[in-house]
Parts: C-alpha cells; sequence; structure tokens
C-alpha cells in the first residue's frame, strides 16, 4: 500500500511539543521527562493514534509513547494532541528497531503491536515485528515481567508469530482467534482505526500476549 505524503507533516512532527527530537537523551531517564516514576508502556507502528490515545485518557497513572515511522501518518495523532493534550501521553517518528538505542533495560513495562504490516513475503520476514530479530530487541528494554501485546487481522502473520515467538524462547500466556468473541480477553478493548475498519467487514481479530 502506498502511503500517501502530506505537505508540512514532517515540519510539523519535528516542531510539535508532543514529538521527542533526539529521543537516545533520554535513554535510562525517561522519568524525568515525564517527571514521574510511572510505568512506561509503548505503542509500536501508532498509526493516527487512536489506540495509544485513548488508552492514555483511560489510565493517567501510566506513561505513554507511541512510535511511528512515517511523519504522514503520525501528524494524525499530533493534531488530536493539539485538541486534547495529554501530560502522560508523547510520540517519538523512527524505526521500530532503535527502541534499544532509546530505552534502557527494564525501562519499559508493556508493548502494544497492533496490525503491523505483514510483511507476507518469506526474505521479509526477519521486518515482522513479532520475528525473532524485533523479539529480541524487546528482550533487551521489557522489564523481567514485561508483557507484549499483539493484535491483527491477517491470519498468516498471527500463526508465524504463535511459533516465532516460543521459538524465540518467549512464553505465549494467552491468545485468541476471534477477540470480539471471546468475554475473557475482550474486556476494555480499544479498538484501533484498523480494527474499527476490519471488523466492519466482519474480519475476526487475533490477538496474544507473551512474556519471557
Amino acid at each position: 500500500m502506498r502511503l500517501r505524503n502530506i505537505k508540512g507533516a514532517a515540519e510539523a512532527v519535528s516542531i510539535s511539543p508532543y514529538c521527542i527530537q533526539e529521543p537516545e537523551k533520554f535513554k535510562g531517564n525517561w522519568h524525568t521527562l515525564f517527571q514521574n516514576e510511572s510505568p512506561i508502556h509503548i505503542e509500536i507502528g501508532m498509526g493516527k493514534g487512536q489506540f495509544i490515545t485513548t488508552l492514555a485518557k483511560r489510565n493517567p497513572y501510566n506513561n505513554y509513547i507511541g512510535i511511528e515511522r512515517y511523519e504522514s501518518v503520525l501528524i494524525r495523532a499530533v493534531q488530536k494532541m493539539d485538541q486534547e493534550p495529554l501530560d502522560n501521553l508523547k510520540f517519538i517518528c523512527m524505526d521500530a528497531l532503535m527502541i534499544s538505542d532509546i530505552f534502557s533495560k527494564n525501562e519499559v513495562e508493556r508493548i502494544y503491536l497492533n496490525f503491523s504490516d505483514p510483511w507476507p513475503k518469506d526474505r521479509h520476514a526477519k521486518r515482522r515485528l513479532t520475528s525473532k530479530t524485533f523479539l529480541e530487541h524487546y528482550h533487551q528494554v521489557l522489564t523481567p515481567n514485561g508483557i507484549i501485546e499483539f493484535k491483527t487481522d491477517n491470519k498468516d502473520l498471527f500463526e508465524f508469530s504463535m511459533k516465532e515467538i516460543p521459538d524465540a524462547g518467549w512464553n505465549i500466556d494467552s491468545f485468541t482467534f476471534d477477540l470480539h468473541q471471546d468475554a475473557s480477553m475482550n474486556q476494555e478493548n480499544i479498538l484501533t482505526e484498523y480494527e474499527e475498519k476490519f471488523s466492519a467487514l466482519g474480519n475476526p481479530i487475533f490477538k496474544l500476549t507473551a512474556s519471557r
């Protein structure tokens, strides 16, 4: 899918008070930015920000950082924050492979992966956010009891993840092949923009949680 370029998005992201420039400077000291010692949760591939913005509103005693690679996507979340600022939410525009460069060991309590790019070709498997490559980066920043939550509508990606995660030495703590029909896992579920779209089409949503 071709990403539509939005004129002025890069500049708007670069000057937004909600977008952290040079995030590596906060490695090991994110509490100084938020001015508290609350847990840090991050969403990788946050898209337009509906999920993490709602999460931050509902949980004011956690700190949230949304990571998105493309300014033309991130700008939508910035615009929402302009209208309704949240003290416990910040954004970073960067590649997810850099997370171990900006977070220290045990600095992140939870990682959310929502409707990530499936990278369907076998030769691109390492680019999937549930691949062993990325799991190693998550391992470096998560607390010992840290959790990964993963949602997708792509069955092939989900089945890949169900195998890849245990093969990488992680535990799959819970999973469902139809989240919206699974009462035990659908409690307090926050929908992303993609989730709303796919659910309306009748597509089942897959979800798992994993830990080390």
